[in-house]
């Protein structure tokens, strides 16, 4: 905690804040001088990843362009794949839910695609797809009400949340849908077949940290990223007044690509967190999440690559 309030310190100081002025120079020189050496192809690249930096609305750090030049050429962070590629939703394959005694109904919609199950009322995973926009419009208003969804036999109904003490928490988010793919597709997020019992303090706090860097920071950073979420349940879950089954834990699962390489990061998060929690504590492994849900991740990777990819844990986030 010493250490935290001294860097806070410096940087409200004129010191530290010229501190922190002469590192980013500091970082501009070894980039510009390390970009100078590169292949042409290479250049291309950096060029798109600056460029962002430079817009400030996409709310880059230049640290981060600094690590993210260095993991995407040098680091090791990432494993090889022959795999070309994820449909239009989901990378590496429909979440395998043949180990499970509930049915699974894949749902599409215009900007995500969601496995329900009716017997327990809830989605089980939701996937989908952020990527960069060239010029970002912040969507337009948040729609106010959430819809049934019809193709469900369960029918849930926004009113079986109405005093629960449960927020309706998006599995995939208003914000990052509406941003790549407009305002029908963010009004499809509300449908309550993407929508779980979430505590206040996780659906405000990290779950939507991570929310909005794969809507604004991450695609800036990586061009694309893909994205699983979905809840974990007990044995005996317990149920909202309203019969829908309360959720553990939560997951989410973040796949960056980049010319047949890949890396994932994933978290695992209790309901009862305090909003200022930072999701980095709750970094976990696929293989982890597997083994919780019943689910089978990834299943169109090649084994090899699947199995590195699954086990790793990694030590911070992106």
């Amino acid at each position: 905690m010493e250490l935290v309030a001294l860097a806070k310190w410096l940087m409200l100081t004129r010191w530290g804040r010229g501190a922190v002025v002469g590192a980013n120079v500091f970082i501009l020189l070894c980039v510009g001088g390390w970009y100078l050496a590169q292949p042409v192809p290479r250049k291309a690249e950096i060029r798109l990843l600056v460029g962002n930096y430079l817009d400030k609305e996409k709310k880059v750090r230049l640290p981060e362009l600094a690590w993210d030049l260095w993991q995407y050429y040098y680091g090791d962070q990432f494993v090889a794949s022959e795999f070309k590629g994820g449909n239009e939703f989901v990378y590496g394959g429909l979440p395998d839910a043949s180990r499970l005694s509930t049915k699974v109904t894949v749902l599409k919609n215009s900007g995500y695609v969601v496995g329900y199950s009716d017997a327990l009322k809830n989605p089980l995973w939701a996937a989908y797809r952020l990527f960069d926009q060239k010029k970002s419009s912040p969507p337009g208003d948040r729609p106010e009400n959430f819809q049934t969804d019809r193709r469900t036999f369960a029918k849930v109904s926004s009113s079986d949340y109405t005093g629960s003490g449960y927020d309706r928490g998006h599995l995939a988010p208003n914000y990052g849908i509406a941003l790549c793919y407009g305002r029908e597709a963010q009004e499809e997020t509300f449908r309550m077949s993407n929508i779980i019992p979430q505590r206040h303090g996780l659906n405000a706090g990290p779950w939507k940290d991570l929310e909005m860097r794969a809507a604004v920071n991450y695609p800036a950073r990586y061009q694309e990223i893909w994205v699983i979420a979905g809840p974990v349940f007990g044995e005996d879950p317990k149920r909202t007044e309203g019969g829908i089954p309360i959720p553990e834990h939560c997951y989410k699962i973040l796949i960056d690509e980049t010319s047949g390489k890949i890396r994932l990061q994933a978290f695992l998060m209790p309901q009862d967190v305090s909003p200022g929690a930072g999701p980095k504590r709750f970094l976990t492994s696929v293989d982890e999440i597997e083994k919780r849900t019943g689910l089978d991740f990834f299943t169109a990777l090649e084994d090899p690559t699947e199995e590195a990819l699954e086990a790793q844990v990694p030590g911070d986030i992106w």
